[in-house]
């Protein structure tokens, strides 16, 4: 029985995959925050180079990947694909369980998938310094890494919880050369009026958010990248799904349902945007589900509404599953998972019913993930345990109903850089949060209003 399937490096996407292309109903416009009509291009120029802002805003189906952002990707693209059989018979699963593995990139997720041709577009516009956020740390490694590669400075504002429980992935990021600041900090005005009300601020990747943009538009010299959420990052991720089906097809296997882990959408997206594209150019479908934790709930009970991508309001809005721009998460370890909002287009595609999404909470998901690397032998990232928790809940559907279908799941990185986690959940020590009714009502009590 074969346990991995390859694609060879002339077999990688000559072209990300963009699923505006092929929606129903095209995307709601993103709106100025002070005028609250679209943006133009020329709104966006302080944040991006012009080649990421035609990214953002086209509807072409097919996208050129540059050759040098090519010749980076053969690093480690076309990434694995792996038949879980110890897991399948652990589970005793008529099932078939397939996993798309992007922890084999020298940042140990499938962040750099953005982060090199953001670094590369931003090089060749002439930049040479790059503001980020960070929530776990695997964005701002990712970004720290392309930066390396790209001669450009990077100074990433890691929220303050992860930036105390992850001290290796900071330093992950100082070896690539990169500036990691705690946020909350001194270095901006908004984080300053953070620190004033609340001193000891476990921060938010809204409050980094705010931060990063601050000092991007105070210095035309200098641009922001972002590892999650808006189209073009969206876009670069399309190279998991587009492999991953390639290799399905290797394994002469069709996924009847698909299962990604849900932060800000870029992993989801990545592998699940190509599969459903082609099933509404009117290919076969696959039941895709979107696994969030219960502590930061967008997907299943954020409202669907215009809404900032900061905390400061300085970004425009865009029309998206969230919990209000003013919400703060529970501390809970799956720090790329601690968004207040989701991804526009992956927001417009649930309200389309293009997937399903569900909650678990972080004690279900690490138990998932040990059972996963018992049997399969790489230790998940605490986000990626979601999307293992949610293909183990399908294959166990499978026995009850005694259907031999095919999962296929996004592991999006390993867990190397987590094990204070594994360590907090074998001692007993990790608490499970619940977003309660009474803080989600305040939170969306603040959301700008918008004539529709």
């Amino acid at each position: 029985m074969q346990t991995k399937f390859l694609l060879d490096e002339n077999q990688m996407p000559k072209y990300w995959y963009n699923l505006q292309a092929d929606l129903p109903k095209p995307l709601p416009p993103v709106l100025h925050p002070g005028t609250h009509q679209p943006v133009t291009a020329d709104d966006m120029e302080p944040l991006f180079p012009r080649a990421l802002i035609e990214q953002e805003m086209t509807t072409e189906r097919e996208v050129e990947i540059p050759g040098p952002v090519r010749d980076v990707y053969r690093l480690w693209r076309p990434a694995p694909l792996y038949r879980a059989h110890g897991l399948e018979k652990a589970l005793g699963t008529p099932a078939k369980i397939f996993y798309k593995y992007e922890g084999v990139s020298p940042a140990g997720s499938h962040k750099p998938n953005s982060a090199i041709p953001q670094a590369f577009y931003n090089r060749e516009a002439g930049i040479r310094t790059l503001t980020t956020e960070t929530g776990a740390g695997q964005w701002g490694t990712s970004l720290s890494f392309a930066g390396s590669l790209f001669d450009m400075d990077v100074t990433v504002f890691q929220v303050k919880v992860s930036y105390d429980q992850k001290p290796y992935r900071r330093a992950v990021m100082e070896t690539y050369g990169a500036n990691c600041v705690a946020s909350p900090s001194n270095l901006t005005e908004f984080g300053r009026k953070v620190l004033a009300e609340t001193p000891d601020h476990t921060g938010s990747l809204g409050i980094a958010i705010s931060e990063a943009v601050e000092l991007a538009v105070k210095d035309p010299n200098t641009k922001y990248a972002l590892g999650s959420v808006l189209n073009h990052v969206l876009l670069h991720q399309s190279v998991i799904g587009l492999e991953s089906m390639q290799q399905m097809e290797m394994a002469d296997c069709w996924p009847d349902v698909i299962v990604g882990c849900t932060g800000g959408g870029s992993n989801f997206a990545g592998m699940a945007f190509p599969f459903m594209g082609h099933a509404l150019r009117g290919g076969e479908k696959s039941r895709i589900v979107a696994v969030e934790p219960s502590a930061c709930p967008t997907l299943t009970r954020g409202k669907y509404a215009y809404d900032y991508g900061d905390t400061a309001q300085m970004t425009p809005m865009t029309k998206m599953h969230t919990l209000g721009s003013g919400f703060t998460p529970p501390g809970f370890h799956a720090g790329g998972l601690r968004y207040h909002g989701m991804a526009p287009l992956v927001s417009h595609a649930k309200e389309l019913g293009l997937f399903d999404a569900v909650a678990y909470t972080q004690r279900q998901c690490f138990e998932a993930g040990v059972l996963f690397a018992r049997h399969e032998g790489i230790v998940p990232a605490p986000e990626a345990n979601h999307a293992v928790k949610g293909a183990i809940e399908e294959a166990l559907r499978c026995k009850r109903e005694g259907k031999e279908e095919v999962i296929l799941f996004n592991l999006c990185g390993h867990g190397h850089f987590d094990m204070a986690a594994y360590t907090s959940y074998f001692a007993g020590d990790l608490s499970d949060h619940e977003y309660d009714d009474q803080e989600l009502a305040m939170a969306l009590s603040g959301l700008p209003s918008v004539k529709s």
